[in-house]
């Protein structure tokens, strides 16, 4: 009997019995009308119970999950029912989503004919990485009287972890073959000057650089001979991320880290496809999970089981640790993608020593945020003299970080400055452009 489960209109039934017994007490004929009533609803019970119950596996159900949900971005579930049982059945279908969605009124109706199959699916947009946990997927059948319903339970506790973003990867793959980062349309790149790597000596044609005359080769040859060259390969490009106290800040359920880690993940894909070798690593107090740049096949699920676990600690980041770090682990030029977080000059300029620092010997690209909360406040039109007030003080943050960006080019260092949301398209966009430009 665990399984019975009584509907509503069971119980509208009996209180439309109750009210004719009471009636009754004025009208004496109607006594007899409730006895009858009152033993059809049981009747009508009683045979939809043994319709249901009759039939052991009346309803079988799965519930189709990918292999890893992909964190802040909308992940389908599939759920397949199939209604066993000689009759059209109306069911409710629960499933006991993981507690990290807050989600505590999840039903689904639907109604499906005899011997059929019904699929559908619903979508979950986890907004932290870790490990969710699928309860029973409950399926509550009953035949088209409704009075009683029948519980199903199928696929109890299963574990799924929550990688970072990886759906939309192969999206960013075709945007980077076509060159289309920028928001508002396609970003064509003049490549300039020479970041590339001796192939041979050839003689001279019209239409070749005259930079590129082998002088000692021409003297021997008695012929204008120039070297020719191939885009360089295998470039190193790091990806560090800050997981301080500043990067725990929220915008649209996402923190800056995991919006920098989504990042990392879809520049690394595009790296490793541009025939890079890409590397990471995380730093706070110190520099953890550490990854080597190397191209090889498996080196995005390295990265991105790196990633997996990466939580803000909440302490103030050792950008002079970093530093040390730095020096230590890449002992060859390499591009660097820092992604952090500074809101005031005076925060940047306590840590501009040690950026300096790592752009001596790298090509430094600081990754940082705009305030999205901040950046419609501007742009909205004020109505009162507490939101004009409000407007001026946006503004001045505003003007506060493109000064953060002026400091930063002065000293040669180049920024990324960009809405969370946009932040996917922006990082690579810049990545593609110091390529073309082959200034690394």
């Amino acid at each position: 009997m665990k399984n019975l489960y009584i509907h509503t209109r069971f119980f509208l039934m009996l209180i439309s019995v109750g009210i004719i017994y009471v009636f009754a007490f004025f009208f004496p004929w109607l006594m007899f009308v409730a006895h009858i009533f009152l033993l059809l609803v049981f009747l009508l019970a009683i045979v939809e119970y043994l319709f249901l119950f009759n039939e052991k596996e009346g309803v079988s159900a799965q519930r189709i999950l990918p292999e890893k949900l992909s964190n802040g971005d909308e992940n389908p579930v599939k759920i397949d029912i199939k209604n066993n049982y000689n009759f059209k059945i109306n069911v409710n279908v629960i499933d006991e989503i993981p507690f990290q969605f807050q989600k505590r009124d999840f039903l689904i109706k639907k109604k499906i004919e005899s011997r059929k199959n019904l699929f559908f699916q619903y979508i979950l947009e986890p907004k932290e990485r870790g490990e969710y946990s699928f309860g029973a997927l409950n399926v509550y059948a009953s035949s088209p009287l409704g009075l009683i319903a029948k519980r199903f339970r199928f696929q109890k506790d299963v574990m799924l972890p929550a990688y970072p973003s990886f759906i939309h990867l192969r999206k960013y793959e075709l945007m980077a073959l076509q060159n289309e980062f920028l928001l508002g349309g396609t970003k064509k790149i003049r490549k300039l000057g020479h970041t590339m790597e001796f192939e041979q000596i050839k003689e001279y044609v019209p239409g070749d650089d005259i930079r590129t005359v082998n002088w000692k080769a021409t003297s021997k040859s008695n012929r204008l001979m120039v070297n020719q060259f191939q885009d360089e390969k295998a470039q190193r490009v790091f990806i560090i991320i800050d997981k301080g106290r500043t990067m725990k800040m929220p915008f649209k359920g996402l923190s800056l880290l995991d919006y920098s880690i989504n990042a990392s993940m879809a520049l690394a894909h595009i790296i490793l496809k541009k025939g890079d070798r890409a590397g990471m690593m995380t730093f706070s107090k110190k520099a953890e999970n550490k990854v080597a740049a190397d191209h090889k096949s498996g080196q995005l699920k390295k990265i991105s089981e790196a990633l997996y676990n990466v939580k803000t600690d909440f302490f103030e980041s050792d950008f002079n640790r970093l530093y040390q770090d730095v020096n230590f682990s890449l002992n060859q030029r390499s591009l660097i993608l820092l992604f952090t977080n500074f809101e005031t000059l005076d925060g940047l300029n306590r840590q501009i020593k040690y950026l300096r620092g790592i752009s001596k010997n790298h090509l430094l690209v600081v990754v940082f945020f705009k305030n999205a909360e901040l950046h419609q406040l501007i742009h909205k039109k004020p109505n009162n003299t507490q939101e004009i007030y409000d407007q001026i003080i946006a503004e001045k943050f505003e003007f506060e970080k493109k000064l953060i960006i002026q400091e930063l080019r002065k000293y040669g260092i180049f920024s990324v400055y960009t809405l969370p949301e946009n932040l996917n398209v922006d990082v690579i966009n810049k990545y593609l452009e110091i390529k073309a430009r082959g200034i690394l």
